[in-house]
Formats: C-alpha cells, structure tokens, sequence
C-alpha cells in the first residue's frame, strides 16, 4: 500500500533576506563582547579590530552593523591596492581576510593607512591572524597589533532566539516546543537556522499544515540523512 502524499501547492518565492541591522540582532553570551566593540566606535581601542568566529557565527550581520554605524566602504581581501593618501581618515571593512589569496602588500598598506591618518578598519576571518599563514613580517607585525575579539558558536540563546525571529519575519508563528527542538538538532550555526526555517516554511506551504514538532522532526532526519550521504 503507498503511503498517502501529503497535499502540496507551489511555494512562492518571496526573498525572505534576514535582516541585518542592529534590531534584527540576537544577543547573547556568544557574541556581546563582539557587540560591545563594535558599538564603541568610534572610540576603538586601535584604529584596527579583527572579529574572529566558526562559519555561521554571526560575523557577517555584526560587520554590517557596522558598516551601517560607520558607512564604511566595503573592501575585497584578494584585491587592496590603492592610494593610501586616498584612504586616511575613512573607515573600511575586510571580510573574510583569511580566505587563501589575500593581498598581503594591500593589506600592509591599509593598516598604515589607518594607523597614521585616522582611519578605521574592521576586519572578519574565521581564525586568528597568527593563523593565516601570513608570509609579510611587517604584515603579522600589525596584524600582531589589531585589537581582535572572538564570536563563539552560537549558544542555545542565540541560537532560540534567531530561528524565533526568522520564524516571525516570515509571519509564521510556532510553538516553543518546535524552536527548542531545532536548537537540539541542527547544526549550531546561524547559516543553518536560516536554512532550516525556510526549508520549514516551503514544506509548511507546500502542504497547506502549520509547522510542527513532527514535521522539523522529518525535516532534521532528512537533513541529516544527505549529510551522511556525502
């Protein structure tokens, strides 16, 4: 006997980007001495502040407050080369510095830049500059230098909190049963509540249910199955 299909309907798509201001951000113990900092500015305590954290720990939505705080121009790590007298006394953000191929020379002559004209940089990576790999020593040497503050894993808070406010920026509501159950079961990133919830939602319009405990549960077991797959 098949087993009977749920009812399904076409989803639309309509581009639910997580928000990345400064009200859109959970806070907890992971990430409130990242906070702190980058609510200081301008009063930093070195023209340049490195954020450190694992994939998914929320670096991406703090460097964009950030730069809404600041208007800092946006940088390419692979590609910095330009006028430093151009530079002085204005503020830029890196992301990703430790991804392979950063342009180390440009990156030397930015930090000089900020350092003697006033400016501000805020640079994002996954691991603490000793581990890059840097092969400039006057480069390691102001990177040596750089205030840096680390963002944790996201803690049972902050993870509960942002997969409740995805949930409500989408109109959806849910029981607390459903979101401590995530929490215990995805993977502890931001990237994956994001995921999870829309992948909940879709499945939830496609057959015309609420979202409950057992449909996450089909969910996480499914995600869990391809990842073990590969």
């Amino acid at each position: 006997m098949r087993k009977p299909e749920h009812p399904r309907q076409l989803p639309l798509d309509l581009g639910h980007a997580p928000g990345l201001s400064r009200d859109d951000l959970v806070v907890s113990a992971a990430n409130r001495d990242a906070l702190a900092l980058i609510e200081r500015w301008p009063d930093w305590p070195s023209p340049v502040v490195l954020l450190a954290g694992p994939p998914g720990s929320g670096k991406s939505h703090l460097a964009a407050v950030w730069r809404e705080m600041s208007g800092a121009e946006s940088l390419t790590a692979r590609k910095l080369e330009a006028d430093s007298s151009e530079r002085a006394g204005r503020a830029y953000l890196v992301e990703d510095a430790d991804a392979p191929g950063l342009d180390q020379t440009g990156l030397f002559h930015l930090i000089n830049a900020m350092r003697s004209g006033g400016g501000h940089l805020l640079l994002t990576a996954r691991r603490f500059s000793s581990a890059w790999g840097v092969t400039l020593p006057d480069l390691a040497s102001r990177l040596k230098a750089a205030t840096t503050v680390e963002i944790h894993e996201p803690d049972d808070l902050l993870l509960a909190g942002v997969i409740t406010k995805l949930f409500a920026d989408r109109q959806v509501e849910v029981e607390a049963n459903v979101v401590q159950f995530l929490v215990r079961r995805i993977e502890r990133s931001l990237s994956a509540a994001i995921q999870t919830v829309e992948q909940l939602d879709r499945t939830a319009l496609e057959r015309k249910s609420r979202i409950t405990r057992a449909m996450a549960a089909e969910l996480t077991a499914e995600i869990e199955q391809k990842r073990f797959e590969f």
